[in-house]
């Protein structure tokens, strides 16, 4: 058994396309119309058949709070591995991601966190050991 797909709730899903896709550099790799919102999946480029990241419409009245409840307390919705935390974290802020966690060191990681601009925190971390 293996992870395939793991999701993110997005407020708006093209606003979350563009993110992801202009900002953070994902690819598509699904985008296939459902009604009003769409099954739309990324991908990293470096792992095109990796896990898939959706980006979940926040449609059920359940995820408006715990969005919510996650952005108060300061907790990242997911995590994303980098190679290199500081280099990463100039190439975004470069452009225009707003960090709420400038990089630190935490045990055996360095770690930073983001906005989405779609309703979330996102982690990136680098693993030091």
């Amino acid at each position: 058994m293996r992870i395939y797909v793991t999701s993110v709730f997005v407020d708006d899903q093209a606003k979350a396309l563009d993110f992801y896709t202009d900002k953070l550099g994902f690819e598509v790799k699904n985008d296939i119309p459902l009604g009003d919102n769409r099954w739309l999946t990324v991908v990293s480029k470096e792992q095109p058949d990796g896990i898939e990241l959706l980006l979940e419409p926040s449609d059920h009245p359940a995820v408006k709070p715990y969005k919510e409840a996650l952005v108060a307390d300061g907790i990242p919705a997911a995590s994303f591995q980098v190679d290199d935390l500081d280099a990463e974290f100039g190439k975004l802020k470069a452009k225009g991601v707003s960090f709420t966690q400038e990089p630190m060191d935490a045990g055996s990681v360095r770690m930073a966190v983001f906005d989405d601009t779609c309703g979330n925190l996102i982690q990136l971390v680098q693993m030091t050991s």
